[in-house]
């Protein structure tokens, strides 16, 4: 096994740390442009991916603060990070593309330099970012299309709405403009995301 001290692994996970702490920093910009444009219930969502991203950080910082054989004063990285700005429906598609580019290149990278050190729990956590990474963009990807093409609350069939605040329910082809229950705007409205459509 490759002394961590010395590995790359642990330069990796230092990389992980940091980026995964600016994307959930860029998760809570995407929710507040979200809720200024109404749309409460997507910025949940980005609310969830936040926390989800936290999780990561936390569980990276983990494995360096129990490996490091020593007190780190500073770690040393080097590590491009994504810097945009734009509309909501912009900021959604440079997010996509930053999940992709973490879910098929940089973590299953990182799992395999962590495999070849030895070090194998830190190369399925790596692993098992990845693949939340790629659920986050399979679902950007949903509210992307949607939210371009004005079908976030309208659907070609009638399927169940469910209003986020107090959880009526109505089937139709198009979500109401203000819930019949609790008088919230349609932002309120769940946005139905298919998880198993691939796309």
């Amino acid at each position: 096994m490759e002394n961590f001290d010395e590995s790359k692994t642990k330069q990796n996970l230092a990389r992980a740390f940091a980026g995964e702490c600016q994307d959930g920093a860029r998760y809570q910009f995407l929710a507040t442009l979200a809720q200024d444009e109404g749309y409460f219930y997507m910025q949940t969502i980005f609310k969830t991916h936040a926390k989800n991203e936290m999780a990561h950080a936390k569980k990276f910082y983990d494995f360096l603060a129990d490996n490091c054989s020593v007190k780190q004063k500073n770690i040393e990285i080097c590590g491009g990070y994504p810097f945009t700005k734009g509309t909501l429906l912009e900021s959604i598609k440079d997010t996509m593309g930053a999940e992709l580019s973490q879910s098929e290149n940089v973590y299953p990278d990182f799992a395999r330099v962590a495999e070849d050190e030895g070090y194998k729990d830190i190369a399925k956590s790596f692993l098992f970012a990845g693949s939340v990474e790629n659920c986050h963009k399979l679902m950007l990807e949903q509210l992307y299309e949607k939210l371009k093409g004005n079908k976030l609350y309208k659907s070609p069939t009638p399927i169940k709405w469910k209003c986020s605040n107090c959880g009526f329910e109505h089937t139709d082809k198009k979500a109401w403009d203000f819930c019949p229950s609790c008088d919230k705007p349609q932002g309120y409205v769940e946005i139905p995301i298919d998880m198993n459509s691939g796309s």
